[in-house]
C-alpha cells in the first residue's frame, strides 16, 4: 500500500498506521518502557492494598525526572541528605530516559540541551561540575560534531532545518521580516530561560492568539515558512502552530541568542545528565515505587507508595502536574494544563542506506511528514567507518486532538507503529527494510506540556508555580511547556525552598 504526497500530508499519522508491507529482513522488536496500565490505576482511581510498613524522611521527591533528580541534586550538594526519592519506573529520568545495545547507547527521548545562556545559572552550574563547562568554555567533545542538521525536500538533503532551497523573493522576505520581529522581542529581555525571569505583563496579550493566528496577522503567510513553524512546534511542545500560544512560539526563538554556540549531545542523549546525576543521588531513588496517594499528616504528609507508607514534613511533587488531583488530597482539578502524546523508536541498522549520502548528519528531517526525523546515536563516536548504528526515530502526534491521539498511541500494536515508522522512512531511504534488524518503540501519552492559548498566562499556572507550602510542585509542566533548562530550574528552586523552610538541623 502506498500513498500519494498529497494523501500523505493530508492524512497525517493516519496515513501511515496499518501498514503491511514484506520486508526481505525479519524486523525484530516491540513496546519498552511500557506502564500504561500503572497510569490508568490512578486515573481510575484503583484501590490499593493498605501500607504495611511505615518510614520516615524529613523531604520525600516524588517523579525521579529531571526535575526531582535536580532537586534531590541540590539537597544533596547542599549536605542535606535525609530524602528519598520515589520513581515510578525502573529507571529514573523520565523523558531522559536511555537505552543501550551492543552497538551503542541511544536516547529515548530528549537527547540535547541548546547551549545554555547566562541566564540559566543553575544549567551553568550543573554543567560546571559535571565538566562539560570548564572556565567558561564548552567542552568540544560533548558539542554536537558537524554536519549538525539537515532537511530532506524536493528531492535532495540540504543542510540545516530552515527550507533554504526552492524559495521565492517572497518566501525569503518573510523569512527575513519574521527573523527582525525576533530579534526585536529578543532585545526586548522578556523572553528567557528561565521563563519566569523575563515573564511580564507586557507580552500578556500574546498568550491570547494562536502562533499562526499572529503569524498570519503579520501577512506571514508562506508555506514553507509555516512548515517550518509547525515544525518548531511540534519539536518543543509536541503541537502544531494552530495549537500553541503565540507566546510559547515566540519564545522558541527570542530566549535564546541568535547566534548560539551550537548544541550539546552524546550517544545516550540526556540521558548523559541522567547518569551523572544518578552517580551522585542514586543512593537516595528508590525506583518501581509508584506514589498512588499523598495525605496530610499533622503539619506535613504521608506519602503511599507500593507497601510503604512515607511520613515526610515536605513533599517536593516533581511528577507531571496533571497526576496532582489524583494523588493529593484535596488538591482540586486542574484548568489549562494540556499534554502531547508522542512515540520514539530505536531503529538498529545493520548498515546504512544506500540513498544516505557521504556525510553522517546528527538529526535528519523531511518536510511534510507528520513525524520529525530521525537523529544518529552514533553521530559523537570518532568513527572512521560507518557500518552498524542505531538511529532514534521521534513522533509527535500532534494532528488532531491529543485525547484522540492517545487513544491512537495505545490501541495500535507494534506492527503497525513498525511498518508506519518504516513507511516514512522509505520515501526517503527506499531500502530502509533490508537495513533494519530490530525497532524498539516507546508509546509516551503525556509526553510534554502543551502551551496552548491562554496557557502561559493561565491563573492556574501561575498560582500552582509560585505556591509555597508543605507541598511545593516542581514538574517543567509549571512553565507551560518542557524543556531541559525549564525542568532543572523547577527542580533546584524546589529544593532551595525547602532547605530553608526545613532548617540545617537534619544532616
Amino acid at each position: 500500500m502506498t500513498a500519494s504526497r498529497r494523501e500523505f500530508v493530508q492524512a497525517g499519522s493516519a496515513a501511515l498506521i496499518g501498514l503491511s508491507i514484506k520486508s526481505d529482513r525479519p524486523i525484530a522488536g516491540s513496546f519498552v518502557n511500557d506502564a500504561p496500565q500503572a497510569g490508568h490505576q490512578l486515573r481510575d482511581r484503583a484501590a490499593f492494598p493498605p501500607a504495611r510498613r511505615v518510614e520516615k524522611f524529613p523531604v520525600v521527591i516524588v517523579g525521579g525526572g529531571i526535575a526531582g533528580l535536580s532537586a534531590a541534586w541540590r539537597l544533596n550538594r547542599r549536605g542535606f541528605k535525609d530524602f528519598v526519592l520515589l520513581e515510578m519506573n525502573g529507571q529514573a529520568g523520565g523523558n531522559s530516559r536511555w537505552g543501550e545495545n551492543d552497538i551503542t547507547r541511544y536516547p529515548w527521548a530528549a537527547h540535547y540541551v541548546p547551549v545554555p545562556g547566562p541566564g540559566a545559572t543553575y544549567v551553568r552550574e550543573l554543567f560546571e561540575e559535571l565538566g562539560v563547562l570548564n572556565n567558561g568554555r564548552w567542552e568540544e567533545r560533548y558539542l554536537c560534531y558537524s554536519p549538525q542538521e539537515r532537511l530532506f525536500l524536493y528531492g535532495r538533503w540540504q543542510e540545516g532545518l530552515e527550507p533554504a532551497i526552492g524559495l521565492t523573493a517572497a518566501d525569503r522576505d518573510q523569512f527575513q521580516r519574521l527573523d527582525d520581529v525576533m530579534a526585536t522581542f529578543r532585545a526586548g529581555r522578556h523572553f528567557t530561560i528561565p521563563m519566569e525571569q523575563g515573564l511580564s505583563p507586557l507580552t500578556a496579550d500574546l498568550d491570547r492568539v494562536s502562533f499562526r493566528d499572529w503569524l498570519r496577522g503579520r501577512g506571514l503567510d508562506s508555506r514553507l515558512l509555516h512548515w517550518y513553524m509547525d515544525y518548531c512546534c511540534r519539536d518543543d511542545f509536541g503541537a502544531l502552530a494552530s495549537q500553541t500560544s503565540a507566546w510559547a512560539g515566540i519564545h522558541y526563538f527570542a530566549s535564546r541568542e541568535h547566534e548560539d554556540k551550537g548544541t550539546l549531545t552524546w550517544p545516550e542523549g540526556n540521558g548523559w545528565i541522567v547518569r551523572q546525576l544518578m552517580e551522585r543521588v542514586g543512593s537516595f531513588v528508590r525506583a518501581d515505587r509508584m506514589a498512588h496517594r499523598i495525605a496530610r499528616r499533622g503539619s506535613g504528609h504521608s506519602v503511599f507508595a507500593g507497601d510503604t507508607e512515607y511520613q515526610c514534613e515536605f513533599v517536593i511533587f516533581a511528577a507531571p502536574t496533571f497526576l496532582a488531583p489524583y494523588l493529593v488530597e484535596d488538591f482540586g482539578p486542574l484548568h489549562d494544563f494540556e499534554y502531547s502524546p508522542w512515540l520514539t523508536a530505536n531503529l538498529t541498522l545493520e548498515r546504512l542506506p544506500a540513498s544516505y549520502g557521504d556525510n553522517s548528519t546528527w538529526d535528519n528531517v523531511v518536510m511534510d511528514s507528520p513525524t520529525l526525523g530521525y537523529v544518529d546515536a552514533m553521530h559523537q563516536s570518532v568513527r572512521t567507518h560507518v557500518g552498524r548504528t542505531v538511529w532514534t526515530f521521534y513522533w509527535a502526534l500532534a494532528d488532531g486532538s491529543a485525547a484522540q491521539n492517545r487513544q491512537l498511541l495505545l490501541t495500535r500494536d507494534w506492527s503497525d507503529w513498525k511498518d508506519a515508522i518504516l513507511h516514512d522512512l522509505e520515501r526517503v531511504h527506499p531500502d530502509i527494510r533490508t537495513c533494519v534488524s530490530r525497532i524498539d518503540i516507546m508509546r509516551i501519552g503525556h509526553a510534554m506540556a502543551r502551551p496552548a492559548v491562554g496557557a502561559i498566562f493561565s491563573p492556574d499556572r501561575r498560582r500552582l508555580a509560585n505556591a509555597r507550602g508543605r507541598l511545593v510542585l516542581a514538574n517543567a509542566d509549571l512553565s507551560g511547556f518542557s524543556i531541559f533548562e525549564e525542568a532543572q530550574f523547577r527542580g533546584v528552586r524546589a529544593a532551595e525552598y525547602v532547605l530553608g523552610a526545613v532548617g540545617s538541623g537534619h544532616r
